[in-house]
């Protein structure tokens, strides 16, 4: 299967017509199937009509007829995710408008030439669209994607500080206590010198605290709040809300993202910024992503040096790499030792935090301080523990993945994954980024097999999109909309990335036929406008279809 650049159509399996006759009768013929598809697309495309499709998947004459019908039911399934996100888009560009904040940024302006560092191309390319989104009257809503360490929290302030600075406010939204605390302690340092009225809000602020906070965001004193899930909460008033940056974006239900923006209280939208730092592939980004812009900062800040990664495979690699974690501490560096679980199990072959870091520190790793954090813990206990390995007073810092983002400590140069095979690449990928964030070199070892493609990958490359590629190959696409967590129904014919370039088809017919008829009620396109609200319904989403 494959499609024409210039033209667009359809090739291959996909464009050859059905052999097939239909069904033996008695055996489930599919009659009286509606065809959704305009004939013209049909002709175009070289399409075979739905009912010869549908009896051709289940009673093909031929291989190539069940080729056949599974590219056509495929094209369906992505043509009604593609027009789906385009009509949100178009919905947000026709809906209630955004606080236009002016395009002079006197403030934000001085503020970038204080910084101790030069911006990369990235950044100053993600500054500029931000600024230009933000400059408009309809709603901003940017995904910012970017490699592990390479400054999208930069992009954020700049965002926050521009609707200060337009005396408006603002709101930057994390997954987790540790992420929000951490981002609080950034904006902190990198606000430094500004007095900017700022507040944390998390589910453990004590009450008194939260109190005062409500009230001075209710009154628009308090111009920037940091927070978790905390600030969806109803009693939350913000009503000169006009940016909102959303951090981990996938982390957050479309209905949760939808309530954040309707946090002022008027007719009037905030600018939404959403943030990763999970490279999405291509597929992906079109599949799931395509009613938001989109915007990359794949450059590392300068003087930031590759993380060198490493399979460790057998009794002798492993001596060798605790020998490496000792002499990275004698040299003033920290170590990160992952495990898959908290504590042991039964049911699964995995080193476990717990047991891991008693035996380390009774045996290889002897003579080092050796720190515990994991996800069972309390906010002030990993608190704690994080302050102990930042100052130095802990060397090792045995963790399970609570550490894979919203983690910052420039000493921490080396970290030993245990059963690496039972991760993801993109989880590897933000596992790795932990280290080498400062002046000194990171050094990643990966315990598994020497034969496993995943890991060789890590050692290949430090490009998290080129991983992310790779991993969407690996694992499929699973429930390609799940990253949105929109309800959108599972694809079943279609298969992703293999059909990528169906998917490019379906996208630029979704748009020709959302640009002539955006509602999908003329005559042609009426009978496909009742499906996709059919679907919609089905899938949970009522205001989209209604």
């Amino acid at each position: 299967m494959g499609s024409s650049p210039a033209s667009g159509r359809l090739s291959g399996a996909v464009a050859r017509p059905l052999r097939g006759a239909r069904p033996v009768p008695g055996r489930g013929s599919a009659v009286d199937i509606p065809e959704p598809l305009p004939a013209r697309i049909l002709a175009e495309h070289r399409l075979p009509n739905r009912q010869d499709a549908i009896d051709a998947i289940h009673f093909p004459a031929t291989p190539d007829d069940y080729l056949v019908a599974r590219r056509r039911l495929a094209f369906d399934e992505l043509l009604m995710t593609q027009l789906d996100l385009l009509m949100r888009r178009m919905r947000r560009e026709a809906g209630s408008p955004a606080p236009a904040l002016q395009s002079e940024s006197e403030l934000a302006d001085r503020w970038i030439a204080s910084l101790p560092f030069e911006l990369t191309g990235d950044q100053q390319h993600a500054f500029d669209v931000v600024a230009n989104d933000l400059a408009r009257n309809r709603p901003m809503q940017r995904l910012l994607m970017g490699e592990v360490g390479s400054g999208k929290t930069v992009v954020a302030i700049f965002a926050l500080l521009r609707a200060y600075e337009c005396g408006q406010q603002a709101m930057l939204m994390a997954p987790t206590e540790t992420l929000a605390i951490q981002h609080m302690r950034s904006i902190e340092r990198l606000l430094d010198g500004l007095v900017v009225p700022i507040a944390l809000l998390t589910g453990s602020t004590p009450a008194a605290e939260r109190k005062k906070i409500l009230s001075r965001l209710a009154s628009g004193e308090l111009a920037i709040v940091v927070g978790t899930h905390a600030l969806l909460e109803s009693d939350l008033e913000v009503p000169h809300l006009a940016v909102c940056v959303v951090d981990e974006q996938h982390r957050f239900g479309v209905r949760q993202r939808e309530r954040l923006a309707a946090q002022r209280g008027d007719q009037i939208q905030p600018h939404v910024l959403h943030m990763t730092a999970t490279p999405i592939p291509r597929t992906l980004a079109l599949a799931a992503y395509g009613d938001l812009d989109t915007s990359a900062i794949r450059e590392l800040p300068s003087g930031r040096s590759p993380i060198a990664t490493h399979i460790v495979s057998g009794v002798a690699a492993r001596s060798r790499a605790y020998e490496r974690i000792h002499e990275e501490v004698a040299g003033g560096g920290r170590a990160f030792v992952v495990c898959a679980l908290v504590e042991n199990s039964e049911a699964l072959d995995a080193r476990a935090a717990t047991e891991e870091r008693d035996r380390l520190a009774e045996g290889p790793l002897k003579g080092l301080s050796v720190g515990l954090m994991h996800g069972r813990m309390t906010v002030g206990e990993k608190e704690s523990v994080m302050s102990e390995f930042a100052s130095g007073k802990l060397d090792v810092l045995v963790s399970t993945t609570v550490i894979e983002v919203g983690i910052d400590v420039p000493e921490a140069t080396v970290m030993l994954v245990e059963d690496s095979e039972r991760f993801g690449l993109a989880q590897l990928h933000q596992l790795r980024g932990r280290v080498g964030r400062g002046t000194k070199p990171g050094l990643c070892l990966l315990c598994g097999s020497a034969d496993a493609r995943r890991l060789q990958a890590m050692v290949d490359t430090n490009d998290g999109f080129k991983l992310a590629e790779l991993d969407l190959e690996l694992r499929g696409e699973g429930e390609i909309t799940g990253l949105r967590q929109s309800g959108a129904a599972t694809l079943k014919a279609a298969r992703l990335p293999e059909d990528l370039e169906l998917l490019e088809v379906a996208h630029d017919v979704a748009a020709e036929l959302l640009a002539d008829d955006p509602q999908l009620v003329d005559p042609a396109n009426a009978v496909l406008g009742l499906e996709l609200r059919r679907r919609l319904l089905v899938s949970g989403e009522e205001q989209i279809a209604a």
